[in-house]
């Protein structure tokens, strides 16, 4: 199925958590002075255009990223987020960084990213938005879910992987976890980070239990809804994150800063967060 097209959501609130979380996870990386590689299995376009296209049709950012970028007195990890965002925009919220653009901010000379996207339209725009960039980024047109596999374990040994599928499938939730014990099995000191929406269906629950059934020795779950579930049964009212082998300073940050994130983008009294973690 190749009708998903992520600029419809762009910049949206699950755009904002996910993001978010994975510069928190690709600062904490850079810190030791070793190379990774940074592997997207559906990387998407890239980059997205707020003002003209599919993020105008519903404009899902006013209510996702747009918030953050006037909000006072954020806690610094979100201050810093917002500063990375505005990064990308002159004087205006023009553009949303999509997560390659996002870990590109955090690679050095020696760090390397592996994109995969299967989707002809997005893939011909993420060739072009990463145009120039050498050997440091290899962009395939490919299900990222089988082409993940060449990838480990990467020759540093280090990697932070994202897995964002689009779920249109009910199969991609079992896939996901398919992927993840594969992947340990090749490459078991990877951070793996898996995000997934929250739907009145439920795939997201199971899957997320399927993934702490793995018994990974460190992990961390954050998940956050905005607004109560729609009466005709429909839609996203939340998204969530779960995390193999994240950094150990991850839980007390996301402690300190999801509260003011969930308040933020608050659609009405029902928001709600939680996060659960081990770690050894």
């Amino acid at each position: 199925m190749l009708s998903y097209r992520h600029a419809f959501h762009a910049g949206n609130h699950a755009d904002v958590l996910k993001h978010y979380v994975l510069g928190l996870v690709l600062a904490h990386t850079k810190l030791k002075d070793k190379p990774f590689w940074y592997i997207d299995t559906h990387a998407g376009a890239g980059m997205y255009s707020l003002t003209e296209g599919y993020a105008t049709q519903n404009a899902e950012f006013e209510q996702g990223i747009d918030k953050l970028m006037t909000a006072e007195n954020l806690p610094q990890s979100l201050a810093d987020f917002v500063a990375q965002i505005k990064h990308f925009n002159v004087d205006s919220l023009q553009l949303n960084p999509g997560s390659p653009s996002i870990a590109q901010d955090f690679l050095r000379a020696d760090d390397k990213m592996r994109l995969f996207e299967l989707h002809p339209n997005d893939f011909k725009l993420l060739a072009e938005n990463f145009r120039g960039q050498g050997k440091q980024v290899k962009i395939e047109m490919q299900d990222g879910f089988a082409g993940i596999k060449a990838c480990l374990p990467p020759p540093p040994r280090r990697a932070v992987v994202l897995i964002d599928p689009p779920y249109e499938d009910k199969q991609d939730y079992q896939r996901v976890v398919n992927c993840i014990k594969d992947s340990l099995t090749r490459f078991a000191t990877g951070t793996y980070m898996v995000w997934y929406p929250i739907l009145q269906r439920p795939e997201p629950d199971e899957m997320v239990e399927s993934l702490i059934q793995l018994n990974a020795p460190n992990w961390l779950h954050v998940a956050m809804t905005i607004h109560e579930p729609s009466a005709e049964g429909y839609g996203m009212h939340g998204s969530g994150l779960f995390i193999i082998n994240p950094p150990w300073t991850l839980p007390n940050t996301l402690e300190e800063t999801m509260p003011v994130l969930t308040q933020l983008l608050a659609l009405d009294d029902t928001d709600d967060y939680r996060i659960e973690s081990q770690i050894s």
